[in-house]
């Protein structure tokens, strides 16, 4: 987005009055008319005074500079504002996958924000730090924390006294407005209610230029008691059952023809001739 991009170049063009955020084209063409919305910044020229080539020149190298910092902070950054989340998008990925949706021929990946979707190595990276900070939230409160992600459906187990709080935690670098949640997330935390947390780690930093990735910062929001509202959760798929199997009045109900009507096929079962319009089929 181009809102998005100007904050980046904020610095680098501080000393420039003569660029500008918005331009108008008067195009008719669906390709003119877009280059106003993906406008970030532009110089404006008269058509009749352009300025000698030295300038031109100059210009050039000034706004290959300002693309060249927006190209890092990409690196840098997998998620802009306003873009899918980048853990919404591979959920969304995912399960269209498992549906068996097929690709359109010639279809390019998805992107999550300018960057694509996480690496596995990214999205661990992620969770620790998430997880760390909240441990750290948590144990500056005079909780005893325990890590337990590895063997039940929430993070951590919390113990003060008498008191026990069960949390799941949930990393990303988004601004947090979206996580996913398992199935077993919610019905295990619709459970544990009111004896439970929600911790979203949102807008961690993540560093993607060297071999491995390393995150920073974040913003820690709790929530609890967590009341998990069924007009808060987002379906993104479904096990549907289907009539394959079921018995209906001594009938297998789903096993349909593949013909219409009158169209001579071969009998499943026993192997018998069709007969069709009055006549024998060796199909």
């Amino acid at each position: 987005m181009s809102t998005g991009a100007r904050p980046l170049l904020a610095e680098a063009t501080a000393e420039r009055a003569d660029l500008h955020e918005t331009i108008e084209l008067d195009a008719r063409t669906p390709l003119g008319r877009g280059y106003g919305p993906g406008n970030v910044l532009a110089i404006e020229y008269e058509r009749e005074q352009l300025p000698p080539q030295e300038i031109l020149l100059e210009d050039l190298l000034y706004m290959t500079g300002l693309l060249g910092i927006l190209y890092a902070a990409e690196r840098l950054t997998p998620y802009i504002p306003g873009d899918p989340t980048p853990e919404v998008l591979e959920a969304e990925q995912s399960a269209a996958k498992t549906a068996g949706r097929r690709t359109p021929r010639g279809a390019q990946p998805r992107r999550a924000g300018q960057g694509f979707l996480l690496t596995s190595g990214e999205r661990r990276a992620i969770e620790r730090h998430s997880v760390g900070m909240a441990t750290e939230h948590f144990e500056a409160q005079g909780w005893k924390v325990k890590d337990v992600g590895d063997k039940e459906s929430f993070d951590l187990l919390l113990t003060r006294g008498e008191r026990r709080l069960h949390v799941e935690v949930k990393g990303t670098t988004s601004a947090g407005l979206e996580v996913i949640l398992t199935r077993a997330e919610v019905e295990k935390q619709r459970k544990y209610y009111p004896d439970n947390a929600l911790v979203v780690v949102h807008s961690i930093e993540l560093d993607r230029t060297g071999d491995d990735p390393v995150t920073s910062g974040g913003v820690l929001h709790c929530t609890s008691p967590w009341v998990v509202e069924d007009a808060d959760l987002t379906v993104i798929s479904y096990a549907y059952r289907t009539q394959v199997g079921r018995q209906s009045s001594g009938d297998v109900v789903g096993e349909q023809d593949l013909f219409p009507p009158g169209v001579p096929q071969q009998r499943q079962a026993q192997g018998e001739p069709q007969v069709a319009d009055g006549g024998w089929s060796p199909l």
